[in-house]
């Protein structure tokens, strides 16, 4: 079992699940909504085969700091939270990079900005696109806001709302989102809906949850969330803009540690909401050392929680051949 500590990393202090005592340091980083629970599949195992595992909240999230400001949540912020963990954890030699959802952003974009603290980066649910030609919010609003429709990114814009949406029941509000998003969710789980929509609507409850999250499971992720709110993990997607500010000092680089892509076919964020064809080969033109791409059927978008073995057995299989 991981043990716990708060990793103070200059800006924030996170709280951090810890196992293995040596071996060179991993550090796993979560998507929204979710916890350093998101890896409880993948820690012990990792840990088992010679590494010191390092499992954090993101700041805003459960145990974490969680700073008021929106640009608190920028990608330059969350960044620099995971160096600051790696140089507390591993200050002599470069770590290992695991993350899902927005994690797998954060881990991108920590060894594209810092190549010389990171060895090596996987990435579950979204494939790594170097640095952005414009900001996701000018994407988003050709997309879907010009048309009428709604786009939950969009819906996070808004201060205030989305919040009390999630905080009004969050045991509601985990269940359906989870589920609309997962490879069991039958098609139009998540609808087609108009601008003015909020995130909820037309959302369905399963009744039955999919085994891959049990009633446990479930307790634990309502638990930290009723403790922590949602203003911190919402304002992620309050930083589109700055975000591509912050990264176009990066825009000539690519990634050149050995790199790793997993994902679901039945995970919208994988295709990134249908604009990519292929992930594993458009990554290619921003990573020069991708060691694989795997594309997990019938999987939606808790890749690790939804096919632990199997995405454990990938990450060991690629840890093996650094």
């Amino acid at each position: 079992m991981p043990t716990f500590t708060r990793i103070d990393t200059g800006r924030a202090r996170l709280r951090t699940a810890v196992e293995g005592e040596t071996g060179p340091v991993v550090i796993m980083v979560h998507g929204f909504p979710e916890s350093w629970y998101s890896w409880r599949h993948q820690i012990g195992p990792v840990a088992a085969a010679g590494y010191r595992v390092a499992a954090l909240d993101v700041r805003g999230y459960g145990g974490s700091d969680k700073p008021y400001p929106i640009d608190a949540y920028s990608m330059e912020a969350l960044t620099g939270d995971v160096i600051g963990v790696a140089d507390a954890l591993s200050p002599d030699a470069p770590v290992i990079l695991m993350g899902h959802d927005w994690g797998a952003p954060i881990v991108w974009n920590t060894a594209f900005s810092r190549p010389d603290r990171i060895s090596a980066v996987a990435g579950l649910s979204v494939a790594f696109t170097g640095a952005p030609a414009r900001p996701f919010t000018d994407i988003f609003k050709e997309a879907f806001t010009d048309k009428g429709l709604f786009f939950y990114q969009a819906w996070f814009q808004k201060v205030g709302p989305p919040e009390e949406e999630a905080e009004k029941d969050v045991r509601d509000f985990l269940r359906k989102f989870y589920f609309g998003i997962a490879g069991e969710a039958p098609k139009g789980s998540w609808p087609i809906k108009g601008v003015d929509a909020s995130l909820l609507e037309g959302l369905v409850d399963p009744g039955v949850f999919p085994d891959w999250l049990s009633a446990a499971d479930l307790d634990y992720y309502v638990e930290e969330f009723e403790r922590s709110g949602f203003r911190g993990p919402i304002s992620r997607y309050r930083n589109h803009e700055r975000d591509y500010e912050w990264l176009q000092q990066f825009k000539d680089r690519k990634l050149t540690m050995p790199t790793l892509l997993i994902g679901g076919d039945k995970d919208p964020a994988f295709n990134g909401f249908g604009r990519i064809a292929d992930p594993g080969a458009m990554m290619r033109n921003f990573a020069t050392d991708l060691r694989g791409v795997h594309v997990l059927p019938g999987c939606g978008h808790w890749t690790q929680q939804e096919r632990p073995a199997e995405v454990t057995a990938l990450l060991l299989d690629w840890l093996k051949g650094l």
